[in-house]
């Protein structure tokens, strides 16, 4: 531990008994424990926040790479993209000339429009009811029979 052998550590025990006493040492002790584990902690949160930000620099670094490889491919493709060896007019010149017509079809109106509509509501006569429960009490007669 800390580089110290056992003879080492033997020996600061005992300075601590003879200046501290045997009332003092326990306590002194548990502090000493709590400021080692104190420091541990520290140091490895330390360390875990520095591997933290050199791999967010990798990361960087590595996504402005990529970066560059996309614009150079982006030039690359554009220099594509304005040859013209002919002289002749572009593909999607010559394209947009053959997919046009020149009498565009007009639209007609095949029916007029008309501006109201009307529904016709259906009445129901007085007659038209007595025939439906006359209709219906000769039905529960005969069901009666």
């Amino acid at each position: 531990m800390f580089g110290m052998g056992f003879t080492e550590i033997l020996m600061i025990a005992i300075v601590a008994i003879l200046f501290l006493g045997p009332d003092k040492l326990p306590g002194a002790m548990v502090e000493i424990a709590k400021f080692i584990k104190g420091a541990k902690k520290a140091i490895t949160s330390a360390k875990e926040s520095l591997d933290s930000e050199i791999n967010i620099a990798e990361l960087k670094e590595e996504a402005l790479n990529y970066k560059a490889k996309l614009d150079s491919a982006t030039e690359e493709l554009q220099g594509f993209k304005n040859l013209n060896p002919m002289g002749e007019r572009s593909i999607k010149d010559k394209f947009a000339s053959l997919t046009q017509l020149e009498d565009e079809p007009v639209a007609t109106q095949v029916e007029p429009k008309q501006k109201e509509i009307e529904f016709k509501k259906k009445t129901v006569k007085e007659s038209s009811i007595k025939e439906i429960q006359n209709e219906e009490e000769v039905k529960k007669e005969s069901s009666e029979k």
